[in-house]
């Protein structure tokens, strides 16, 4: 029944194909990362050094990988709660601008010179928080991800990536279900004009991002639906279809490396397709369970051909 549906089918596909657009650039970003060359000659993979003096994160027992990052994520959670509770949406805006601007230069430093890229990762920055708007948002969220990605890599294997999609996925289950604080999460990013993800609005005019509740936006004094999806459904799928990604390279051409690989983000947009065609109108779901298991799926598929 398509008037029980979460969104209509238009605003549907295109979050589908938005999202979808993130993991294939996501996934051409950490491909431009990784050392062919030396890759082939060392028969393992050599990832190039990070632009700017970045440095990847390193954990020597990769098989554990995700236990530390896990952490993190709590950490984190547990800050963004702390400011919330504190109200001190500056304090977020600043965190926000700080990780958009490191993501979108590391995204945009794989295709064109680091001085170009840096700049326009500031300004892309500057833009989101004052003078947002619906294009500048999901331009910069196909983005973000993948030099997100081509930083975390890295440090997973596969056991590892399997075993942190897990545990994302039972956390998330929780912080929706149970506690709700991820809602609350939400809806403080959407009024502090720092949510990250994708915003498909239902009117197709300029949209200024303050927003009250999370599923209107203001338009112009009027008010609109919107189809959103949070920023870490995006990358955690994207960072498994990487470390997959990353291993192919081993016994793979590039393009033959690539293309199998594309096969994961097929079947986790499918996934999510799935979600929002059973989801109801202004209800939140959990997406990492059902986005994990369209990741494994996809990964099955690549192991039997």
């Amino acid at each position: 029944n398509l008037n029980r549906m979460k969104h209509t089918p238009k605003v549907t596909i295109a979050l589908v194909l938005f999202f979808f657009m993130a993991q294939f650039i996501g996934l051409l970003i950490i491909n431009q990362y990784i050392d062919h060359m030396k890759t082939i000659e060392q028969q393992e993979v050599v990832l190039k050094p990070l632009p700017y003096g970045f440095e990847r994160p390193e954990i020597k027992n990769k098989s554990i990988s995700f236990v530390p990052i896990l952490l993190y994520i709590f950490l984190g959670t547990i800050m963004l709660l702390f400011i919330i509770r504190m109200n001190k949406p500056v304090l977020l805006r600043g965190m926000f601008f700080i990780s958009v601007a490191i993501t979108l230069s590391v995204a945009f430093a794989a295709f064109m010179n680091t001085i170009i890229a840096g700049l326009l990762a500031l300004t892309i920055s500057f833009l989101r928080l004052y003078k947002p708007n619906v294009a500048i948002q999901n331009f910069s969220e196909v983005f973000i991800y993948g030099g997100l990605a081509a930083i975390m890599v890295n440090i997973f294997n596969i056991f590892a990536a399997f075993m942190f999609l897990i545990m994302i996925s039972i956390y998330d289950y929780i912080a929706v279900y149970k506690t709700k604080h991820m809602v609350n999460i939400a809806k403080f990013q959407t009024n502090s004009r720092a949510f990250a993800g994708l915003l498909i609005p239902y009117d197709k005019e300029k949209i200024s991002l303050k927003y009250e509740p999370l599923q209107e936006l203001t338009v112009k004094r009027k008010k609109t639906r919107v189809a959103v999806l949070g920023g870490g459904d995006i990358g955690f799928t994207l960072i498994f279809a990487g470390v997959v990604m990353k291993e192919l390279m081993l016994k793979e051409t590039v393009l033959i490396g690539f293309l199998k690989t594309l096969i994961i983000p097929v079947f986790v947009s499918l996934a999510l397709f799935a979600l929002l065609l059973k989801g109801e109108q202004n209800k939140f779901y959990p997406a990492m369970p059902i986005l994990s298991l369209g990741c494994f799926l996809g990964y099955l598929i690549i192991i039997f051909i």
